[in-house]
């Protein structure tokens, strides 16, 4: 299967990160190199990209994407949560620019041993980086050990679906007659939990269930949560932060973190006199997220939810 995915926000992202020569580049989520390629052209001749994906099919397509810049790229198979430890191990030094792309490509919803598409009939399995890098818990082992309050806790808060706790007990009823194992099993037990007039809205049913899932098997906030902060520790003095995120669980956890770290009071409004110390360390390059264009949403559909953020490490 070859491996596709169009970077969105392409001109957004360079306008915002503006990438210099001889800067040195972390990709999170390199993918195919799309947008890593771009910035390497803007950081030549000396400027390196250390790129990671936990997709072994996204490296390979992306080491060949990058094949003329091959003397100044690394690339490794991991979650980008480990980026410090890939960082020394290659003795990557300087760190000037971080971009992750939160976006799925469509090889991976159209990977039929993943399951993260309720349009297809798979395995219900969602590890983005199989069990070498994602582990051994996949949607599957979810669905049929998982209490049913931590279902609900799982479809409610990550998917946000107004019917989670009548989806989390048609989960557990089924599974004591047989095991849930496949994509259109989970599908039809959605469909037999919410109301008729559910079924016909503007996004398909099974949307907020599958994302919830493929959010918790990945631990794709937490991670997020985790890795911003070692991010601006990691980073030089004007090093700059990318960030395109597609639904608002991953937007609000970005867009949080900039705000509180491109101030210097945290205190609440209920502290008359500022007693916390901190430090604004961050300008925001974006006072809201970048959009994209009309133009490339009629191309590429999938960037209507596209949101950028960019901010600048200043001490």
């Amino acid at each position: 299967m070859s491996y596709s995915h169009i970077p969105v926000l392409l001109n957004e992202v360079l306008q915002f990160l503006d990438p210099q020569p001889g800067e040195n580049l972390i990709d999170g989520t390199v993918g195919g190199g799309g947008h890593s390629k771009a910035i390497l052209e803007k950081t030549g001749p000396d400027g390196k990209l250390l790129g990671i994906d936990m997709d072994a099919e996204a490296i390979e397509a992306c080491r060949m994407n990058l094949d003329k810049f091959e003397n100044r790229i690394i690339l490794e198979r991991d979650n980008y949560l480990d980026f410090k430890r890939l960082k020394e191990k290659n003795d990557f030094e300087s760190l000037d620019l971080f971009f992750l792309d939160l976006g799925i490509s469509s090889k991976q919803l159209d990977d039929e041993m993943l399951g993260i598409s309720f349009l297809k009939n798979s395995p219900l399995d969602m590890r983005l980086g199989g069990e070498e890098i994602t582990g051994g818990v996949s949607a599957e082992k979810i669905l049929n050990s998982y209490s049913e309050e931590k279902i609900f806790d799982i479809i409610k808060n990550y998917g946000e679906e107004r019917y989670a706790k009548l989806i989390a007990r048609e989960i557990v009823k089924v599974r004591k007659e047989k095991r849930i194992e496949s994509t259109k099993e989970l599908v039809d037990i959605i469909s037999d939990s919410v109301p008729g007039k559910y079924k016909h809205g503007r996004i398909h049913f099974a949307t907020r269930t599958f994302q919830a899932l493929r959010i918790a098997v990945n631990a794709e906030l937490i991670n997020l949560e985790k890795v911003l902060p070692q991010i601006l520790e990691e980073m030089e003095v004007g090093g700059r932060i990318g960030i395109i995120s597609f639904h608002s669980l991953e937007d609000r956890i970005v867009k949080r973190f900039f705000a509180t770290e491109s101030r210097d009071c945290i205190c609440g409004p209920e502290v008359p006199v500022c007693v916390c110390g901190h430090q604004k360390r961050l300008q925001l390059l974006t006072k809201k997220p970048a959009r994209a264009s009309l133009e490339e949403m009629e191309r590429n559909p999938r960037a209507r939810s596209a949101k950028l953020r960019v901010a600048k490490k200043i001490i």
